[in-house]
């Protein structure tokens, strides 16, 4: 196996998702920001302003690339040419951190603008398996494999979610990217205990916590259903859970994502220094 870049090398402070609406704030005065990602996606292109923006705060921030267009619990093989896209990111920008969802969001030749669950058995496990195996190859990189938001559960899956996230990580060697919002969303809507899959899930394989907003809607029969969207403030339930696993896990990078609606850098940097207090309670 291919000696790789450790699984990550951000500092256990605040981050936020960098958006280009704020890049004057953030190189004027980023406190308590410690780290940024970005989408990967994003950063495909070969020049052009979003990149140039992106070297220059890459030289004084640790970045983290998030992925979203893999599709690591696709049936089909990875697009090898999306993967050589991400290659070539990572080759130049040398990230701290690099991280993908559960999730599948192809189909044949098709992309779907969703993140789709997967069922969890020994077939799938097997082809997630395979697929983060070929990343890291490729990459020359260990990477973070993020949990994710649920909105059904399968029949058919044979063990739980922590269970096979866990049996990734042994089968790999990746990390784990640890999605609080995600596991409040599934708990609300599959009727699961949040803080016991929290007791349950290997906190020692995370390199990253990922923080967010949700939209609250109701299914057909009038039961609440939570919309992971990214678009609006963290909710106090959400706070309290982060102290929850900060307590199990010690202090790790957290980071404030709003892909939607993003508000003015004023508020991003309220959620930020929230989350360096939850952070400061922490023992190192």
């Amino acid at each position: 196996m291919l000696d790789r870049t450790p699984q990550n090398r951000l500092p256990n402070m605040p981050g936020v998702g960098y958006k280009a609406q704020h890049y004057t704030s953030i190189i004027a005065d980023p406190a308590p920001v410690g780290w940024l990602e970005i989408h990967a996606e994003n950063y495909m292109g070969d020049g052009g302003r979003p990149l140039a923006q992106l070297r220059h705060l890459a030289e004084r921030f640790p970045v983290s690339v998030h992925g979203v267009g893999l599709s690591i619990g696709g049936e089909g093989p990875l697009d090898p040419a999306h993967l050589a896209r991400l290659q070539h990111l990572c080759d130049w920008l040398q990230p701290a951190s690099f991280s993908e969802h559960l999730a599948w969001s192809t189909h044949d030749s098709a992309f779907l603008n969703d993140l789709l669950p997967l069922p969890y058995t020994e077939a799938t496990l097997a082809r997630v398996a395979d697929h983060i195996d070929q990343v890291q190859e490729v990459l020359g990189r260990t990477m973070l494999l993020e949990n994710p938001s649920s909105y059904l559960a399968f029949d058919e899956s044979t063990m739980s979610e922590t269970d096979f996230l866990r049996e990734v990580a042994r089968r790999t060697g990746c990390g784990l990217l640890f999605d609080v919002n995600n596991v409040f969303v599934s708990a609300v809507n599959l009727g699961l205990d949040a803080r016991g899959y929290i007791a349950d899930f290997p906190l020692e394989k995370v390199g990253e916590i990922h923080l967010g907003g949700h939209d609250e809607d109701e299914d057909d029969h009038g039961r609440p259903l939570l919309i992971d969207s990214h678009g609006r403030e963290v909710v106090d339930p959400v706070w309290a859970l982060l102290d929850d696993v900060l307590a199990r896990s010690g202090p790790r990078p957290v980071l404030i994502e709003w892909d939607t609606d993003v508000p003015d850098w004023p508020v991003l940097a309220a959620e930020a220094r929230r989350a360096a207090d939850a952070l400061a309670r922490v023992p190192a």
